[in-house]
């Protein structure tokens, strides 16, 4: 495991990163664009910072779920905004 990837990310980044993760709308590849993490990484990261129950159960719901890679999706929301959102 590469804690030195690691700690180069704020208490804040990382807080960020566990509340993508567990957010079904948000695709591995927004987080690496986002912190330059890898999905690999970022269960690394998800494994170390929660408890061994709650890792099991965010494993078991992003397992083979075509929301979190983009790659599986049959569209695209952009970068970080679906079409419909406001602003620019």
């Amino acid at each position: 495991m590469n804690h030195d990837l690691f700690q180069n990310l704020s208490a804040d980044d990382v807080s960020r990163i566990i509340q993508m993760a567990w957010e079904d709308r948000t695709s591995f590849d927004a987080i690496e664009r986002q912190f330059g993490l890898t999905p690999n990484q970022v269960i690394q990261l998800m494994r170390r910072e929660m408890q061994p129950s709650s890792f099991k159960m965010w494993r078991e719901r992003t397992v083979g779920r075509a929301t979190k890679h983009e790659s599986k999706r049959g569209f695209s929301f952009g970068r970080f905004r679906c079409p419909d959102q406001k602003g620019s």
